[in-house]
Order: structure tokens, then sequence, then C-alpha cells
């Protein structure tokens, strides 16, 4: 999943569709929790960092909690995530966070739950 689905699934953000909610809820429950790719701890330190990330406990124990393996499934940035973005288009993003998570997706032919419009046009995970 993108990092802004995962803080507004964990945060019960009502930006998340319900829908959505219940199938990462389910999979959570079901001992099969969501994969997400490591950049995401990252953007999350820097929505923090920056304001954007408003949170009820210290980002410490958010991050501990939200990164717990019963909770994601986290995908790190290696060879093969690097050889699916150097595939990608010059033109399809220019976040480099995005075309990472993107990437990640890719490389392990994974569905990538997004809101985010440039990636779901491109239509290639």
């Amino acid at each position: 999943m993108d990092t802004h689905i995962w803080i507004w699934w964990l945060n019960g953000q009502d930006d998340l569709a319900e829908n959505d909610r219940r199938r990462l809820d389910g999979l959570a429950e079901n001992g099969t929790p969501p994969f997400l790719s490591a950049i995401s701890l990252w953007e999350a330190q820097m929505l923090f960092r920056k304001g954007r990330l408003k949170l009820e406990m210290s980002f410490a124990s958010w991050l501990a909690h939200a990164s717990d393996p019963e909770v994601i499934r986290l995908l790190p940035l290696d060879v093969s995530t690097i050889l699916a973005l150097d595939k990608l288009p010059e033109s399809f993003h220019g976040d480099p966070a995005d075309r990472i998570i993107f990437s990640t997706a890719r490389a392990y032919s994974i569905e990538l739950m997004t809101e985010d419009k440039a990636m779901r046009r491109a239509k290639l995970v």
C-alpha cells in the first residue's frame, strides 16, 4: 500500500474508503498483513517532522506499532525493486519515494493500494 493509505488506515482517518479499511483490517486479522515498502517509514518520518502527520503519541511509539509485523509486512529496498525502478519511464512520476513504492509493488507482483492519481493512471500495477 502507498504511504498515505497506511497512515489513513492506522490513524482511522476518514480519507480511507470504508471498504478499503475493512479489507486491510481483514488481512491483518487473518495473519496476512498488507505489504508496505520500507521507504514509507521514511516518508512518515518526513511528514511528522514537517507537521503534516499529527499523532496522539510520540512518533517513536507510533512507528513501533505501525511497523509491527502483525500490522504490516515490510518490503525492503532491494535489487529487484531497483531493477523494476530502472524500467519505469522517466515521465512516470516525479516523486522518488512514489517511484520506489510503485516499483516495489511491481517487483513483488502485488497490488498497489493508492489514491495517487499519477500511479493509478499508469495502470502498471
